[in-house]
Parts: structure tokens; sequence; C-alpha cells
């Protein structure tokens, strides 16, 4: 479904991340550049990922971000498909959440983020084509207790969107977001048994989701399969009504 397709995929060392990372590669994309960081391992799924290109750098540091996207250029391949995976998450009541913390939370989940965006959408325009796909949260939906920054950073992620997708689909760039709900990853760690099951109790489908079942709808996102969607929010949290 993707071949002879680029794509640029951010947090892609582990969980959701990682299953898009290969996900892409088993639907034969053509190129993948994965920014990841150091020192985190890749665990792959037995594919030769030699053949892909792995940047380390924060994506926090501007010109760490800038040095990435020049050696993309270097190599004269346009982007067709972004991925905005990383981001951070933060638990704590709003009374014990300082501004500072805020202010770190936004730096990762949004900022950075859109300033990978405004780098990428520059390439994109130039080719009238592109597939950005953000990865939101339930959360900023529900405005779950305990998650004042993280889920405020998912909610301006979902402005973006479509703020975002008015101003490029003149380009033919389309822009989506999913908003994952609990999802077993390395993130759910930070939540109790007892905090798991308050949550999935309120499901439909009534279990944590799948790292695979999140880039299921990414594939669908970046292919051809959804060329007549863009400013959407696409909830996968197994039915959180």
């Amino acid at each position: 479904m993707l071949k002879g397709k680029t794509a640029l995929i951010t947090g892609s060392n582990r969980g959701i991340g990682a299953a898009i990372l290969t996900k892409f590669v088993e639907e034969r994309c053509s190129n993948i550049f994965a920014l990841k960081r150091k020192g985190i391992p890749f665990i792959s799924s037995g594919e030769d990922f030699n053949v892909y290109n792995f940047f380390f750098f924060d994506l926090n540091n501007e010109k760490q971000v800038t040095e990435a996207i020049k050696r993309i250029k270097e190599k004269e391949l346009k982007i067709d498909i972004l991925i905005n995976n990383a981001g951070i998450l933060h638990n704590a009541s709003f009374q014990m959440t300082s501004i500072d913390k805020m202010k770190e939370i936004f730096e990762t989940n949004f900022f950075a983020q859109m300033r990978l965006t405004q780098y990428v959408v520059k390439m994109m325009q130039k080719n009238k084509k592109g597939s950005i796909i953000n990865i939101s949260s339930s959360s900023a939906f529900e405005g779950n207790e305990g998650k004042i920054a993280y889920a405020a950073s998912k909610a301006a992620i979902n402005c973006a969107t479509k703020v975002m997708a008015r101003e490029l689909a003149p380009f033919n760039i389309r822009v989506n977001a999913i908003a994952p709900g609990m999802v077993q990853t390395d993130m759910l760690n930070n939540f109790t048994d007892a905090m798991i099951k308050k949550t999935t109790d309120r499901l439909c489908m009534k279990r944590v989701g799948q790292p695979e079942e999140i880039a299921d709808v990414a594939l669908f996102l970046a292919s051809e399969l959804s060329s007549y969607m863009t400013g959407q929010i696409l909830r996968v949290d197994g039915g959180m009504l």
C-alpha cells in the first residue's frame, strides 16, 4: 500500500511508533526516516531495517532538527508521509503541576511537533502532495483527572490538525490525527492496575488496545485509501463512550 512512498516517523523507539514503523516496512514503504532518541533499543520484527535511515536527535533541539532535514534533502527524496508520534506523559493534579512542567510537556508534545511539521510542509508543498498524521490522545476529549498538561497539549494538537487541514488542502496535503485510548505501551507503567481497570470498565470493548491496532489506522491515513479525508481526529479507544 505504501510502495514508492517516503515516510518520516518520530518517536519510533517503542510502542506505537515502533508498531507504525514495522507496519510501514511490511507495506513496502520505499524509504523511512525514523527519528529516535539515542540509547533506546529498537526491537525489530525480523525485517531488514538496515535499508532504512535512523536519525538520532533531540526533537526539542531546533539545530538538530534542521540538520536532520538537511540530511534528508541531501538524499533528494520527497517526504510523502509525516507521522508526529513523539510525546511524553505527565501525571499530576492541576494544583501539583507547575507552569514549568506544563511548558516542558507542551514543548515536546506540541511545539516540537509543529516546528518539524513546518519544515516538512515546505517540502510537501513543492511536491503538491502529502499526508500528515498527528498522534493525539483520547485524553484531549475526556479531560482525565491528573493529566492537565498532557491532555491540554493533545487538545492543542487536535486544533492544529484542523487548522492545518484547511490551510494545506490547496496543496493537496491532507492532515489528520489519531486519538488512541489506553494502549499497551510503556506509558501504561504510569498507571496502577486499579486505574487501568477503571478505564477499561468504561470501554465498550473492555480491554486495552495494542500498538498494532493504532498502526493499522496510521496505515489507512497514510495510504490512498483515505484520499478524501482531511481535518479528522479518529478516536481509536475501544469505544470510550
